[in-house]
């Protein structure tokens, strides 16, 4: 894997010293870092949900009295969780269209 890796640098600075000073790999790599971004942005935000979710079920079968509660408290910390996503996703939109690496 680590002998991969330094391919994918070694080849990265000769497409880098190509013409228009590289701009479309730095585009490309963009695409790439956003979607890889965006995947595990999406990935950890449904894990932080599914654990939400099931301790939200487990202290309302415990207690069924504190259901409601327990709900708002849940849907308050879902609400958060996915905030964290979609700023990712902004995150990412900006690297795409507004590249301020170029």
């Amino acid at each position: 894997m680590k002998k991969f890796f330094l391919l994918f640098l070694a080849l990265g600075a000769f497409a880098f010293a190509g013409e228009n000073g590289g701009a479309d790999m730095i585009k490309a790599y963009s695409v790439v870092a956003a979607g890889v971004g965006l995947g595990l942005a999406a990935l950890g935000g449904a894990i932080g949900m599914g654990h939400t979710a099931a301790a939200t079920i487990a202290g309302t079968a415990r207690n069924p009295g504190l259901g409601s509660k327990l709900m708002t408290t849940m849907f308050i910390a879902l609400a958060m969780i996915e905030a964290q996503v979609i700023y990712t996703l902004v995150i990412a939109l900006i690297a795409l269209y507004s590249n301020p690496f170029l």
